[in-house]
């Protein structure tokens, strides 16, 4: 079965590390998602993220002066037509919460989990295996390339 069988018309929320792999073409992820990138782009499956997110992609660039790689993902997160960004409100905090006091997840993971959650995210795709132990149907990179997902 492929992806586009497995996941035709689900939501996937997406962590901040499968965007850096992506965007930043990392070799060993980038057949998975370009096909799955793909899927989105045609209107397969819809994808999903948080605010939290662009936070978090923006550090290192910043950080490093990297002003051209800051505008690319601004411009990536302000402007795609099949991505829905979501913000952090009070449900999504609430949810949070109780993400760290079941999971004793760190706080930023706590958030993207609540997020996903709040705008009902058929899947989480993340490459943090702690992760997988949550409420939602959890894709790990690491376990796709195993032919575990």
């Amino acid at each position: 079965m492929g992806l586009a069988d497995q996941f035709a018309g689900k939501k996937i929320y997406i962590d901040t590390a499968p965007f850096i792999y992506y965007i930043e073409g990392n070799k060993k992820y980038q057949p998975f998602l370009e096909e799955f990138f793909e899927l989105n782009n045609s209107g397969k499956i819809s994808f999903s993220t948080s605010v939290l997110t662009l936070l978090e992609l923006l550090i290192v660039p910043l950080r490093n002066k990297r002003m051209d790689i800051v505008e690319k993902y601004e411009t990536i997160f302000t402007n795609a037509e099949t991505l829905e960004l979501v913000d952090i409100n009070i449900e999504i905090s609430k949810l949070a919460a109780k993400y760290r006091a079941n999971f004793n997840f760190k706080t930023p993971d706590a958030i993207q989990l609540a997020a996903a959650e709040y705008c009902q995210a058929d899947y989480f795709l993340t490459n943090d295996k702690q992760l997988k132990q949550n409420n939602i149907k959890t894709i790990v990179l690491d376990n796709v390339l195993d032919n575990s997902l």
